[in-house]
């Protein structure tokens, strides 16, 4: 999918359809400090345990998402945002189904 046009207002939550079954995603930025991905994940989709080399925020922006971040539980629902920072083991799992936007930010 194309990036997002610069300049343009958008409301990110449209930027990306849930797909029965499936995690979607579509990334809306990149340049050299990171990235920007929206994600829409289908209820009972997640992603395993892993790390990143750099910290990331996601933001929610619809629904309520699980997130396990060094072992511990979050929920962060729509207009919530949560830090995780560079080489903490986290996962997702969609509960329900939930839209976010990844930052990843490098350096």
């Amino acid at each position: 999918m194309a990036l997002i046009e610069k300049g343009r207002v958008f409301a990110p939550e449209a930027g990306v359809d849930y797909a029965e079954g499936s995690i979607v995603s579509r990334e809306i930025l990149r340049n050299t400090a990171g990235t920007l991905t929206l994600f829409a994940f289908d209820q009972g989709q997640g992603l395993s345990e892993h790390t990143a080399p750099f910290d990331a925020t996601v933001t929610i922006l619809d629904g309520e998402a699980e997130i396990l971040l060094g072992g511990v539980a979050h929920y962060p629902k729509a207009g919530e945002m949560l830090i995780m920072p560079a080489g903490v083991p986290h996962a997702l799992n969609a509960k329900q189904r939930f839209k976010m936007l990844l930052t990843m930010i490098r350096g």
